[in-house]
């Protein structure tokens, strides 16, 4: 007996993408930046397909705005390196969220996406600020409530 059935592959040319804003004002940096990985990823849409970036576009507005929990704001530490010798830099949390508030979200959800051409892909969706305005009005932005 053969079975005819056939499973699902999304393709890249088929997918309508949608735009999210997501107010980031009191919510917790590590929740909030793995629902957004799991949006531009597309893991929340039924046609989810693991090789094919599936996922839709979000802004962030209120980065400055962002609560890390415990002693992290002064203990957790992001590191840069020049690739010349001596070339390491170190930065903790509270001073990135004083000198580039967007950054601390932006790595936050970029560490958690692939880490291959699709993943940098899916990285590029995401339109982080820090303050309440952002230039995407005309793309209607939906209003997400995470």
């Amino acid at each position: 007996m053969k079975l005819s059935s056939k499973s699902f592959c999304a393709k890249k040319e088929d997918m309508q993408r949608s735009w999210y804003l997501v107010d980031a004002d009191g919510k917790i940096l590590g929740r909030l930046a793995s629902k957004i990985a799991m949006i531009l990823m597309g893991k929340n849409k039924p046609i989810y397909t693991a090789h094919v970036d599936t996922g839709d576009h979000v802004v962030v507005i209120n980065a400055e705005k962002i609560l890390l929990t415990g002693d992290k704001l002064n203990k957790k530490i992001y590191y840069s390196h020049s690739n010349y010798p001596g070339g390491l830099k170190e930065i903790n949390a509270k001073k990135l969220l004083e000198k580039k508030p967007e950054m601390v979200l932006e790595k936050a959800v970029q560490r958690m996406l692939p880490k291959n051409k699709l993943g940098r892909a899916m990285a590029k969706k995401l339109k982080v600020y820090s303050g309440t305005t952002h230039p995407h009005q005309s793309q209607n932005p939906q209003n997400l409530n995470l």
